[in-house]
């Protein structure tokens, strides 16, 4: 008996059929592979630029702010006695490091101590950050310093990433408040302690975390 032509046709088409469903069907789940994977990179990504342009910004403020703008001048008074005071130093300093004047002996008692506190009073101390050699050789501080300001923005755009619903002023406030958290808690308690000026520490916390708010403001909030 001669095969039914339309019989073939019929099996041909259901065969392409399901093979064409087949193969929509591993396209599909490709393509909602990839979509996963994207929602995945999507924050990384967010957090990364976020970070990144956070610690460059941080970076140019800190640059400028040591530097063009002399926000921390208050910090560096001048005196015409510097050679003096410097052959005085490298005479009596054997070694770097910082010293505070009058300072206790190791060993001292609770006793002692309290006397010195009394021979002290009302007489001239110092606070001595001391260097053997000077070098002008800023680039590893440079690197090192960015490393820290990229660690430091990569935590705040973390930790802002954890909270819902942020709107910009959100941002712009809570990365501020983290800035002056810093100021408030390490810059502003050694002033107590060490009768130094802040300001520029205050100029510091305030001016680039605000910035910085504004950015992530825009960036952490795109759809």
């Amino acid at each position: 008996m001669a095969p039914d032509p339309g019989g073939v046709d019929i099996a041909i088409m259901v065969s392409e059929s399901v093979l064409f469903i087949g193969i929509s069907k591993s396209r599909l789940l490709a393509i909602n592979h990839y979509l996963k994977e994207q929602q995945n990179l999507k924050p990384m990504t967010r957090l990364l630029v976020g970070g990144l342009v956070g610690g460059l910004i941080l970076f140019f403020w800190q640059f400028l702010s040591w530097s063009m703008l002399n926000v921390h001048g208050e910090n560096f008074t001048y005196t015409p006695n510097e050679k003096a005071i410097m052959e005085c130093l490298n005479a009596n300093l054997s070694e770097g490091g910082e010293y505070f004047i009058p300072g206790m002996p190791p060993g001292m008692s609770s006793e002692e101590h309290m006397q010195l506190q009394m021979e002290a009073a009302g007489k001239p101390w110092a606070k001595i950050n001391y260097r053997k050699s000077f070098s002008d050789n800023m680039v590893p501080n440079m690197i090192k310093g960015f490393l820290a300001n990229l660690l430091t923005a990569l935590l705040v755009c973390w930790i802002l990433m954890k909270i819902p619903n942020l709107s910009f002023l959100n941002i712009v406030t809570y990365a501020t408040a983290m800035g002056l958290m810093g100021f408030l808690t390490i810059p502003l308690i050694n002033s107590f302690w060490f009768e130094t000026s802040c300001i520029g520490d205050l100029v510091d916390a305030v001016v680039p975390w605000a910035l910085i708010g504004v950015f992530l403001g825009w960036w952490l909030r795109r759809g």
